[in-house]
């Protein structure tokens, strides 16, 4: 299991010296040492140059304060799959309008999903027991943090497309029936993008070839964006908009808040899409955060389908070449590649639990 290979922690080394180093000369005592304005533009000039080209530095947060944009519009009986490419390329995200889900269905599955928190946390251990990423795990932190456990991550439970459990006394049928219409509107989209791009849709219609994950999750007052529980990665990930909130997204550009319309559907392309795509697919990292709730709702909870891959899968670029020996040649040379071939279940593991949020996890995959 991946989990033994990445439970291994690295000691930190000491840095600044020990306990008894004398601390440094302060310019009152040594005026010698100042530096001119000049001198200093100059040092931090050149400190800047010696900085790596591809080192991500952090970009600011969207508060709940911040004006929320509206994503574009997508509907998927009107429009072709270049249409579709168009809505979701250059964002990474957009909002399904036209749809077949009923507003009563997803109203019934928060209500299913809502009482699912009410449990004891022996129920919810019990019921849901952890098999990564399925199962149920409570706020602040894992085994592994036992630091964190201030940190805002929030109550969540991840089920399987079928929102399986190990109590007969949980049906969870409206949040079941809600989940398997999510999946099919993802999939959907998933074919609409892999024809825009040129590519054989590496799914289909074949379960064995993907796998749904429903991630019900409590946003806790104060929780902060992104802290809500771990990444994951996933191709596309769906969320309904029951009612009028804004969501808070970490995009290639950093954060953006956006307010879908109620009754649609937002849509977020995932990472993996991103490196399916050979880059040309603008990304989402992680799930849409709710940041300001309805204040006529007393308890708030996200539900977000992330269409995935299997745990035993590999990620690469889909060349889109239609010359079978040609395509493989440039698999072989890596002809033309923004990305490398990489393991899904090493790098799931490793963005979930290292919960970066500012650092592009798909950095290390880039060819250099």
């Amino acid at each position: 299991m991946a989990s033994s290979a990445h439970k291994q922690h690295q000691l930190i080394p000491n840095l600044y010296g020990g306990a008894t180093s004398a601390p440094p000369p302060t310019p009152s005592t040594h005026p010698n040492n100042l530096l001119s304005t000049s001198d200093a533009a100059d040092a931090l000039s050149r400190l800047l140059h010696r900085l790596p080209p591809n080192l991500s530095l952090p970009t600011r947060r969207s508060s709940s304060s911040a004006a929320a944009t509206c994503p574009p519009s997508l509907s998927l009986s009107s429009q072709t799959p270049n249409d579709i490419l168009s809505s979701v390329s250059q964002l990474g995200f957009a909002q399904l309008t036209d749809h077949s889900v009923p507003s009563e269905l997803a109203n019934s599955a928060e209500s299913e999903a809502l009482a699912l928190f009410d449990l004891s946390r022996d129920q919810k251990e019990s019921f849901f027991p952890m098999n990564w990423p399925l199962g149920y795990e409570g706020g602040g932190g894992d085994d592994n943090d036992e630091d964190d456990g201030g940190d805002g991550l929030a109550e969540s439970f991840r089920l399987d497309s079928s929102c399986s459990t190990e109590s007969s006394e949980l049906a969870l049928a409206s949040l079941r029936e809600f989940t398997r219409a999510l999946e099919k509107l993802g999939l959907n989209i998933i074919d609409g993008l892999t024809k825009a791009l040129g590519f054989e849709n590496p799914v289909g219609n074949d379960p064995t070839r993907f796998w749904s994950v429903m991630w019900v999750s409590e946003c806790p007052s104060g929780t902060r964006p992104g802290m809500s529980g771990g990444f994951y990665p996933f191709i596309v990930g769906l969320q309904y908009q029951i009612r009028c909130q804004k969501y808070s997204l970490l995009s290639d550009s950093g954060w953006v808040s956006v307010l879908p319309h109620v009754d649609s559907i937002l849509v977020t392309v995932g990472d993996i899409a991103q490196v399916w795509s050979n880059g040309k697919l603008k990304k989402v990292r992680g799930r849409a955060i709710t940041t300001v709730g309805d204040e006529n709702v007393s308890r708030c909870i996200t539900m977000s389908l992330l269409i995935t891959l299997p745990t035993e899968s590999r990620v690469a670029p889909l060349l889109g070449s239609s010359n079978k020996d040609q395509k493989e040649e440039d698999e072989e040379e890596g002809e033309g590649r923004v990305f490398n071939t990489f393991d899904f279940e090493d790098y799931a593991w490793r963005v979930y639990h290292e919960r970066l949020h500012f650092k592009d996890p798909l950095d290390r995959y880039r060819v250099t």
